[in-house]
């Protein structure tokens, strides 16, 4: 299964997320899920960090992926973050059994 785990701050911007897993719904090299998934968060990843300029610490292991926000003072990484978070929910919706979602409260 993938997980998906997005951190939002008390003031309720999203702050990162972690992506890891896999769907397993097809074959690799045939999985649709897997792929949607990675082609998105690896878009949302590039484009916070070189088309906007926004700082984030980004950590890609093997099987994952870690982006934690820096300073967001236009608030441009808070928006992206959450179309990643959209899109990734309804992919979710689509692979209900392969792909969940999770929005984690960040302590004050």
């Amino acid at each position: 299964m993938i997980i998906a785990d997005f951190f939002r701050a008390p003031d309720d911007k999203l702050k990162g997320f972690s992506v890891s897993g896999h769907s397993m719904t097809a074959p690799a090299g045939e999985d649709i899920c897997c792929a949607s998934v990675s082609s998105a968060v690896m878009l949302t990843a590039n484009t916070l960090t070189e088309a906007f300029k926004i700082e984030a610490k980004v950590k890609v292991l093997d099987n994952e992926i870690k982006l934690k926000l820096g300073n967001d003072s236009t608030g441009e990484g808070d928006k992206l973050v959450l179309g990643l978070l959209v899109h990734l929910y309804n992919i979710s919706e689509q692979f209900p059994n392969a792909v969940k979602v999770s929005v984690i409260d960040l302590d004050g």
